[in-house]
């Protein structure tokens, strides 16, 4: 049992409002170019500062590995990373072997999930076979993973579903996806997404690909958002974890669609170089996982400084987010690692719903662990103007202006998508700059008045925190009765990843819906996949809705 860590959660020491500052000069870098230099976030003096940052052997630590569950032995697609780690480094499974049984059942199931635009399967294998040569390198070490195809992917073809990008093969990969590599992680493939990170996953035409693992024979069930490919290839066990990116909601939506643990680091924290862009101020790439142990040892690897991308640099040091998601005892009784004041906003767990109910008994369960405390926090002042649709759409023109010359000389290119393009091409500078004050006035207000009260609050959207850069940790809390996970969000302060990563942990200790899998698809959803499946197309209402 993990003893209770003394060091104090990073966000006791950030400087918030050097964070303050550093959003609004992102918004200058956004317009003036990466010449414009980002001021550093300060970490003041005192015990808290004395952290000790995880550097080498940052995934090769003991609180890494983890004692597979019985029942997960015998399937190795159920074992969670920090347990295949365990038995890769006990020599009880390789990797070859570990690959073997994910190819398998994307082999069997993917073409009722459609999680993937491109399969690797020789590559991986090779890969499994030379890490079973090599010297082992921490708990990624002959893990296989899902890639989102915006990822650059050295030698692979990568097209963000895109028509714009169908035949576009990188000559190198993305900062993120070639730290897991280096950590020893295994690429099985590319998966589907919304076009351009628009939508759910679908053709750039709109026609819906990628079904929900929980509902594989109903393609109405929404699966979440843009990083839908790698949710329904965590969720339906045809990768052990996955990375996707957010820039309105797509790594926690879909993790609360799939029972996912899903983190959207702080802005800065994980680099963005190498992605396919959609908003210069809100891509964030983040692991996908099954848990918040394996959130964690995903986003060690992924985390740091990058010269390729001024939004990395000048942050504090990646605290030991491994040990933050560890659960700790006391008395043989699971607590939180730091004491902590979960803030609950206003009609959070009101009504009678499925998910009202699951909210009750998720804040019931929160209550019950010691040192966890619950407050009620008032929404800051002018809380439904600044987070209205006008604010959240000023990352339009930013995401547009880098795609001006395709405006001009190819609308087909952006697909089904197209409006949205259009519409940040002719938004006015003068609502570009409101917005951008808005931002930075409802960031201030988050600070300085709903953190006042509490270290970490929950909520019921992705937005505001994406626009403004905060962590969110997404994550199971129950079911529907027809079967269909119902998930919640925690939201924290500058670089709080471990901070949320420790309440997640706690959670999930004392609670079992992260270990739920879905069944199957049924033998007759199977037969004749090879063929195309019945056409779903997303709607105009659709689309303009979730490219908001």
């Amino acid at each position: 049992m993990a003893e209770v860590m003394t060091v104090e959660p990073l966000d006791r020491s950030v400087d918030r409002r050097a964070f303050l500052a550093r959003a609004a000069a992102l918004a200058v870098v956004s317009t003036a170019g990466a010449t414009v230099a980002v001021p550093s976030v300060a970490v003041a003096s005192g015990p808290s500062a004395t952290r000790r940052p995880v550097k080498n052997g940052a995934l090769d630590q003991p609180n890494a590995y983890v004692q597979p569950r019985p029942e997960a032995i015998a399937d190795p697609t159920e074992l969670t990373i920090a347990e295949a780690a365990w038995l890769i480094r006990a020599n009880k499974l390789t990797p070859e072997r570990l690959v073997e049984a994910y190819l398998a059942r994307i082999s069997a199931y993917d073409g009722v999930y459609r999680a993937f635009n491109l399969v690797l399967a020789d590559a991986a294998i090779a890969a499994a076979r030379a890490a079973a040569r090599g010297p082992r390198r921490g708990a990624l070490h002959g893990i296989p993973l899902a890639i989102k195809d915006n990822f650059y992917t050295e030698g692979v073809r990568t097209t963000a579903n895109s028509f714009l990008f169908q035949d576009f093969v990188p000559p190198y990969d993305a900062t993120a996806l070639a730290r897991l590599k280096a950590g020893g992680a295994i690429v099985l493939g590319k998966t589907q997404m919304g076009p351009l990170a628009t939508t759910r996953a679908t053709t750039p035409a709109g026609v819906v690909t990628t079904v929900n693992a929980w509902t594989p024979t109903n393609r109405n069930t929404d699966p979440g958002g843009s990083s839908t490919g790698t949710a329904t290839a965590v969720a339906g066990r045809m990768a052990t974890s996955g990375i996707g990116t957010q820039t309105g909601g797509s790594i926690t939506s879909p993790s609360n669609a799939q029972a996912l643990t899903g983190l959207k680091p702080t802005m800065g924290r994980v680099s963005a170089a190498g992605v396919i862009p959609l908003s210069y101020t809100r891509d964030h790439p983040g692991p996908l996982a099954r848990d918040a142990k394996d959130a964690a040892i995903m986003l060690t690897a992924m985390a740091g400084e990058d010269p390729a991308d001024p939004r990395s640099q000048g942050l504090p040091e990646v605290p030991n987010l491994i040990d933050a998601a560890t659960p700790v005892y006391r008395r043989n009784r699971v607590r939180l690692r730091w004491n902590t004041r979960i803030g609950v906003l206003p009609g959070f767990a009101n009504g009678t719903s499925a998910t009202a109910l699951a909210r009750q008994a998720y804040l019931a369960q929160l209550a019950e662990i010691p040192g966890a405390a619950l407050v009620d926090v008032p929404l800051p002042e002018g809380w439904s103007q600044l987070t209205a649709s006008m604010f959240n759409n000023i990352r339009l023109p930013e995401r547009s202006e880098p795609f001006m010359p395709y405006l001009r000389d190819n609308l087909r290119g952006f697909g089904v998508s197209v409006t949205s393009w259009l519409q940040g091409a002719l938004l006015g500078g003068n609502e570009f700059l409101t917005g951008q004050r808005a931002k930075l006035l409802l960031l201030e207000r988050v600070l300085d008045e709903l953190f006042d009260a509490c270290d970490v609050v929950v909520q019921t959207d992705p937005v505001p925190f994406d626009i403004l850069g905060l962590p969110e940790i997404a994550f199971p809390i129950g079911f529907t009765s027809a079967g269909v996970p119902i998930g919640t969000i925690l939201g924290g302060l500058p670089y709080a990843e471990d901070r949320l990563l420790s309440v997640v942990a706690a959670y999930q200790a004392t609670t079992d819906w992260h270990r739920r899998r879905p069944t199957d698809p049924p033998a007759a959803a199977r037969a004749g996949t090879d063929s195309a499946p019945e056409e779903l197309r997303l709607t105009a209402e659709q689309v303009a809705e979730l490219t908001q």
